[in-house]
């Protein structure tokens, strides 16, 4: 079985963590019990771009375990649980490509290895995958049945594709599937980011002004979090319906222009390039922090950062570059850039990806079921996928939801009775 981790003798304790980790999803481990019976993903042939984390290992178990021919590699190089690798190697066979810091050489080695394994089905976080397929290796495209995207950033990338009529097979955006981004986004980024801040610095964020970029459903997230914590918060925004929101759910709001010159911790959140430029930074007050829980390093100008400054002293702590900017001013970036949640944590945790991940194997199921069929498009995961993932976690929850009766049913269902 060929592989590349960084060390298959931190295996044990990786396996400590999958386990661990599948205490807390259980819905998956249903879903597991069931496709280990059925094998309903018997002849798919799964390529893997996905955080390469406890959590992800237990998805990966569940698409083994239903037939499946799958391996891995990871979608950032700041992500990789090393152990975890490790032991998905060594203890559950799957092949693994992924170091935590990687270069990107390294990177683009794993991807296409993970690519010659002959993928008829991908799942990509971010589109690294899918991308590669449409420009490096057109001639594998032709054999992919559909790809599962988890990121707003791939999807993004994936719908620009669509539109410009490049896109070569069916993907599912999972990312949009309702129990994911109302879930996994706003909950699971709100509170690892949070967590990544403070285990990279030490933060007291209570009474800070905290700015956050995006008021999307990760933006919303970190921002409930921080006002929880006793963060003053400012939210930046291109949108006027989600500023508005923004406004309305009780927040500042106001231009990145303006922002810079009084936050204290700046995190982006948007999918988007350079949102925090050189002109922000200049206006930004002496040990400014910056960060990012977008999912490429993009989001924050580290270039023209870099360029602006006369000195960058490279780990100061954990995670953390300091850039002197003049004489007297420091601005310090957390995790060079990369998500913050996952360079200087552990991502999300594992019951929020308990519904992602669960979301993911049983569309994997449905392309199976419907392969041939998808148009070429970018495609929402049906309403009854969504409907048993949420059923099932409740269930888990010891939570009863009430039924309607026939009367209701009939009554939603016409159009005679009025006042």
């Amino acid at each position: 079985m060929k592989y590349d981790v960084a060390d298959v003798k931190l295996a044990p304790g990786g396996k400590k963590r999958i386990l661990w980790a599948d205490n807390d999803m259980p819905v998956l481990a249903a879903i597991r019990e069931r496709f280990a019976r059925t094998k309903p993903l018997k002849g798919m042939t799964i390529s893997a771009c996905l955080h390469v984390t406890a959590e992800t290992a237990n998805l990966m178990r569940t698409l083994k375990a239903g037939g499946a021919n799958a391996v891995l590699c990871a979608s950032n190089p700041l992500s990789t649980q090393d152990d975890v690798a490790a032991s998905l190697t060594k203890d559950f066979g799957i092949p693994t490509f992924a170091i935590r810091g990687e270069n990107r050489a390294t990177y683009y080695k794993h991807l296409n290895a993970a690519l010659d394994h002959k993928p008829t089905v991908t799942f990509d976080d971010g589109a690294d995958l899918v991308n590669e397929l449409h420009i490096k290796r057109k001639k594998d495209a032709g054999r992919i049945v559909a790809s599962m995207e988890e990121t707003t950033t791939g999807v993004i990338r994936l719908r620009a594709m669509a539109r410009e009529g490049k896109l070569k097979f069916p993907v599912i955006a999972v990312n949009d599937a309702k129990s994911k981004h109302l879930f996994d986004n706003r909950y699971g980024t709100g509170q690892s980011t949070v967590d990544g801040i403070i285990r990279a610095t030490d933060y007291l964020l209570a009474g800070s002004n905290v700015v956050v970029a995006g008021y999307g459903w990760c933006g919303r997230g970190f921002a409930m979090r921080a006002r929880g914590m006793g963060a003053i918060v400012i939210i930046t925004e291109v949108d006027a319906i989600k500023a508005l929101e923004a406004a309305m759910d009780g927040f500042q709001v106001m231009p990145m222009a303006q922002a810079a010159k009084v936050g204290d911790l700046f995190v982006t959140l948007t999918g988007n390039k350079h949102v925090l430029r050189p002109e922000h930074f200049r206006a930004m007050k002496h040990r400014a922090t910056v960060a990012n829980s977008g999912h490429f390093d993009v989001e924050i100008d580290i270039p023209g950062l870099k360029k602006m400054s006369k000195k960058v002293n490279r780990g100061v702590r954990n995670h953390v570059d300091e850039y002197v900017i003049g004489r007297s001013k420091s601005i310090y970036l957390l995790g060079e850039g990369r998500l913050i949640n996952l360079a200087a944590a552990e991502g999300h945790p594992a019951c929020v990806m308990d519904m992602s991940f669960a979301t993911q194997a049983l569309q994997a199921e449905y392309v199976l079921k419907h392969a041939g069929k998808l148009e070429i498009a970018v495609h929402a995961v049906p309403l009854e996928i969504e409907e048993q993932v949420c059923r099932l976690k409740l269930r888990t929850m010891s939570i009863a939801v009430d039924k309607l009766t026939p009367e209701q049913v009939e009554y939603l269902a016409s159009s005679g009775e009025g006042t």
